[in-house]
């Protein structure tokens, strides 16, 4: 990574002292100094406040920018106290402009109705509710981020190995990533019971759908052959596979909505049945999904 001995030092203390307790736990993380008066003033703050919500799962650590430089700068300190709450090993919230107990209460108050922090010591404590991460990951996910969205859901599933819903997010990221090879790879190395659980049947559609994956001189082929022979259902059926494995999503339902129209029945209602794999694999929630399934309607019983 092209860390000193002493940058990997500080990075395998930050990792020890923050990032893995706030997998479980919320953590306060206090940038100051010793010559910085208002950190000195919001240390009591800060360590009442902690204490309070110990049993909540809430934990503070301090850290001072004069001797963790590295770390400080990882963080883009500019201005001490600087303060973060830290989940998963990023930061939720930034703490910086909460000076009184109060203040710091409604913060943590608010954060805790939303994450899965674990209360107490943890020992005795169930499965995390990861129910809010995959929300967040699946917004991630669904805005582009395929790369975050791998992070997040593996995160999860750091927290929770059997999560269904966090490996169906897991493939369908890593597909949308065009890492298809490695999304089959993990998806043959599941166990039974997880294959078959429902859930996964969206990423199981979504690796299924892009499997067979053209080129653009193939595209180019199909398309070609398509638009020679309008009637070849075949050939505007094969055009419609390749586009949407090919991420062109618009374009291959198009293709599909037009063999409907011109013949529901063809190849006992193949493209209707591949329009409806689509919408599985995109998701059912999904408002591209639900514009074009009134198209499918209309073409059905128009």
């Amino acid at each position: 990574m092209g860390l000193t001995t002493e940058e990997h030092k500080a990075v395998e203390a930050f990792r020890t002292s923050v990032v893995e307790p706030s997998m479980t736990k919320l953590v306060i993380l206090d940038f100051w100094a010793e010559w910085c008066g208002p950190c000195k003033a919001l240390t009591p703050v800060l360590e009442k406040v902690a204490a309070d919500y110990a049993d909540k799962g809430v934990m503070l650590v301090k850290v001072n920018v004069d001797e963790e430089r590295f770390v400080a700068s990882q963080f883009q300190i500019q201005s001490i106290p600087t303060v973060y709450a830290m989940f998963q090993g990023q930061p939720v919230a930034n703490l910086t402009n909460a000076r009184t107990e109060a203040q710091l209460g409604g913060i943590l108050d608010q954060l805790l109705e939303k994450l899965p922090v674990q209360a107490g010591d943890g020992d005795d404590a169930g499965a995390p509710d990861i129910t809010p991460l995959i929300a967040m990951a699946e917004d991630v996910l669904a805005e582009g981020d395929t790369e975050q969205a791998m992070g997040m859901f593996a995160q999860i599933l750091d927290m929770v190995p059997d999560s269904v819903a966090a490996i169906s997010g897991l493939l369908r990221a890593m597909v949308a990533a065009d890492k298809v090879e490695e999304a089959q790879a993990l998806l043959a190395d599941l166990p039974p019971e997880i294959t078959a659980d429902p859930a996964l049947d969206r990423a199981k559609a979504a690796i299924a759908l892009v499997a067979d994956k053209a080129d653009d001189s193939e595209i180019a082929g199909l398309r070609a052959a398509a638009n020679a022979t309008p009637d070849d259902h075949a050939a505007r059926f094969d055009l419609a596979v390749a586009l949407f494995a090919g991420g062109e999503r618009d374009e291959a339902a198009e293709h599909l909505l037009a063999i409907v129209k011109a013949d529901k029945e063809w190849n006992e209602g193949a493209a209707r049945a591949r329009l409806l794999q689509i919408f599985e694999a995109v998701g059912l929630e999904d408002p591209w999904v639900s514009a074009t399934r009134r198209k499918l309607s209309a073409a059905l019983f128009g």
